[in-house]
């Protein structure tokens, strides 16, 4: 093979690219995410429709239905299921695995446009999302305050905290729990409403019509271009008292305080939200899908410790939940288990070869493929995972199989008393295409389970590939590194150990047997009939 042939001729060729593919290979693996799992796309599409007042039955026929008739026409879709209660409905919309989802979003969304006509006017407009499994918080963090009440607490959360972890590299939003927001409530009085012939449809356009702030254009000379806006009138629950609802007969204008009482107060006052009996925020930390989250759950720690000198008396804040601790536990649990197999492995390999220069090459092998294949991980956008990494453990066993072989024909030659040399050129050439045999099997029987249907197939891709790319790592350093380093280090006439020996003479009784049985064979099949 020529690639033997070169390194053989020229050691140097092959130390270097060794050297270049364990340089580029650990550039690589620092530059990898890392997460518990392959970051899979799930072809779900949400549809989300909020109509507040209205019961499940009437979501059910009015929103859920409607929305379901068109959707129904879209091509590539797997399957649709909808859940519908008091004020809301929910449409999942499952795509065929590998449908391109933007596209799928795209016809979801022309699809609800088309239904919206005949949707109430009254329900807020569906919300399309990919519903693609990122958007589960990594990090939570608790803000609680024995001096602040709830809405005191959202207000300051909103107006600093949340901004803060926004800017945290990695972090895609802040999902803000227990919140409490302050609202206007506008309670109505039907006696009085009756009285003056007002009706809620009269208040509902009044507020609408009133309370508006619209662009005033623009103001402009040579250098500036300042923006005009019109002020709203209403900003307090006393100028809302004031707000013309309708004109009376006699007209004299009819206020919102003569047939409603309007005061502010908190959003939803049935919930509450507490850790041991004091007030509690939670701000759940998401992350971007190409972020690592260990990185991410890091600089939120890092943040939280530097806000607290900024926080006010009373006031604290916490880091309560982190699951990027056991992400973490699993991915060092997996890097023990794959640094004592290459530890067995090597142990094995020295026990059964019996030299310790013989078994220093094919255990080069493994750390020189396994790092190379991070490079290929690298630009195909893997991460570092649980299968990952357990690709790479059953990688171990087989990384060493191409290097055994070409060694021990290579020390076969040079108990033939050919020069090490030579019996490296002639000992690799032999098996070069029997290497190059194996590892395309090897590559053929792993690389076909990234293309599985279902979820199986997208999920064990990293698996596949990442397995195949070291056995082909594998060959390459065994056809280039291996004749090189069996050419300096091998040496006749070089005393076995007693294991080995014992090993010997058990093939040579093995061969003896197997002479005997060749040689009756007649008898034999005679005895069997």
């Amino acid at each position: 093979m020529w690639l033997s042939d070169v390194s053989v001729k020229r050691p140097v060729v092959a130390i270097v690219l060794s050297l270049l593919l364990c340089v580029f290979g650990a550039v690589s693996f620092s530059k990898l995410s890392v997460r518990e799992m392959p970051d899979v796309e799930n072809p779900v599409v949400s549809i989300s429709t909020t109509y507040k007042g209205a019961s499940a039955s009437i979501m059910e026929s009015r929103i859920t239905t409607v929305l379901e008739d068109q959707l129904s026409g879209i091509s590539g879709i797997e399957n649709i299921t909808s859940t519908t209660r008091n004020g809301m409905s929910r449409i999942q919309v499952e795509f065929e695995m590998g449908w391109d989802l933007t596209e799928g979003v795209s016809d979801v969304r022309d699809a609800v446009s088309r239904a919206q006509r005949r949707l109430p006017d009254e329900a807020d407009d569906p919300v399309v999302s990919k519903d693609n499994g990122s958007g589960e918080p990594a990090v939570y963090v608790n803000l609680t305050s024995s001096t602040m009440d709830r809405s005191q607490l959202t207000d300051y959360a909103e107006r600093v905290l949340m901004d803060r972890f926004n800017l945290i590299n990695g972090v895609s939003s802040v999902d803000l729990s227990g919140a409490l927001y302050r609202v206007m409530y506008v309670k109505l009085q039907p006696a009085q409403m009756a009285g003056r012939g007002v009706t809620s449809k009269d208040i509902v356009n009044a507020l609408n019509d009133e309370n508006v702030e619209l662009p005033g254009g623009e103001v402009r000379n040579d250098t500036t271009t300042m923006s005009v806006r019109t002020a709203r009138l209403y900003r307090t629950a006393q100028d809302f008292e004031y707000l013309v609802v309708r004109t009376a007969e006699d007209g004299s204008p009819i206020y919102l305080k003569d047939v409603a009482k309007v005061a502010i107060g908190a959003q939803n006052e049935n919930a509450t939200f507490k850790n041991n009996g004091i007030a509690n925020l939670s701000l759940g930390i998401v992350t971007m899908t190409d972020a690592n989250p260990l990185n991410v759950a890091d600089d939120v720690y890092a943040e939280v410790e530097r806000m607290q000198r900024f926080l006010p008396a009373g006031t604290e804040l916490y880091v309560d939940y982190d699951s990027t601790v056991f992400i973490d536990r699993s991915i060092q649990e997996v890097y023990s288990t794959l640094f004592v197999t290459g530890l067995l492995v090597v142990l094995v390999l020295y026990i059964f070869i019996g030299q310790a220069r013989a078994t220093l090459i094919p255990a080069v092998t493994v750390p020189v493929s396994l790092i190379s294949a991070f490079m290929v991980a690298y630009f195909l956008g893997f991460s570092i995972n649980l299968l990952t990494l357990m690709a790479l453990i059953l990688a171990i066993g087989l990384v060493v199989d191409d290097a055994i072989v070409v060694v021990e024909n290579i020390y076969h030659h040079i108990e033939n008393g050919e020069p090490p040399l030579l019996a490296a050129y002639k000992g690799t050439r032999e098996v070069g295409f029997a290497v190059v045999a194996t590892t395309v099997v090897l590559v053929m029987v792993f690389l076909p389970i990234s293309f599985m249907d279902g979820m199986v197939g997208p999920l064990f891709t990293e698996f596949s590939v990442l397995l195949a790319v070291s056995v082909i790592f594998s060959s390459i350093v065994a056809l280039t590194l291996s004749p090189v380093m069996g050419s300096k280090l091998l040496k006749a006439n070089v005393k076995h150990s007693a294991f080995n020996v014992f090993i010997d003479r058990m093939f040579g009784k093995l061969e003896r047997g197997y002479r005997k049985v060749v040689t009756a064979r007649y008898a034999i099949v005679m005895s069997r009939r």
